[in-house]
């Protein structure tokens, strides 16, 4: 399966792909508000390893997809969406972009097209994302999305030696279909 945008591919991840998420997620910076650590080239692989064993799953609970450019396949980013297995019409949302191609919207672009599959496709009710307060990039692209911000949890999770807020953000099926 993929989603399709003006610049992006959104594909299903492949074995290969180990290497450009081991590059991407080994970056200090951009792990540094996910409850993560950096990855290595170990990590890196198993976790490859088990998006692709969740793609295989029925009813497909987690959609994480390798963000590529148009005319290249090279991964820079990945996107997804994770359904509540309590209920499925409810999904978590999340976006990695390589640094080197922030700024030009690729986020926005890329989790544009997981909401589109998400209320279209998947029929979902609600979607929602979470980001550190200090992470402004983040919080940015969500609104931009149109998600609202709808709740500020203070110290709420305990993630690299400190305890951290959390920013929630989510939109409605009747929110998305009013854009």
């Amino acid at each position: 399966m993929q989603l399709a945008t003006d610049r992006l591919i959104l594909r299903e991840f492949v074995e290969d792909d180990w290497r450009a998420v081991h590059a991407i997620e080994s970056i200090p910076e951009v792990v540094r508000y996910l409850p993560f650590g950096v990855r290595s080239e170990a990590d890196a692989r198993e976790y490859v390893d088990k998006i692709i064993g969740h793609a295989g799953e029925l009813p497909r609970t987690v959609f994480d997809f390798a963000i590529t450019e148009r005319g290249a396949n090279t991964l820079i980013g990945r996107c997804g969406l994770r359904r509540k297995e309590s209920e499925l019409r409810i999904a978590y949302l999340w976006f990695v972009v390589d640094p080197s191609r922030a700024g030009k919207g690729y986020a926005t672009e890329a989790a544009t097209a997981m909401l589109a599959y998400a209320f279209d496709e998947l029929k979902l009710h609600r979607v929602y994302g979470e980001c550190d307060p200090r992470n402004p990039s983040s919080a940015r692209v969500m609104e931009k999305l149109g998600m609202r911000r709808e709740a500020e949890h203070l110290e709420d999770i305990w993630i690299k030696d400190e305890w951290c807020g959390t920013w929630v953000f989510a939109m409605l099926e009747h929110e998305w279909a009013a854009r």
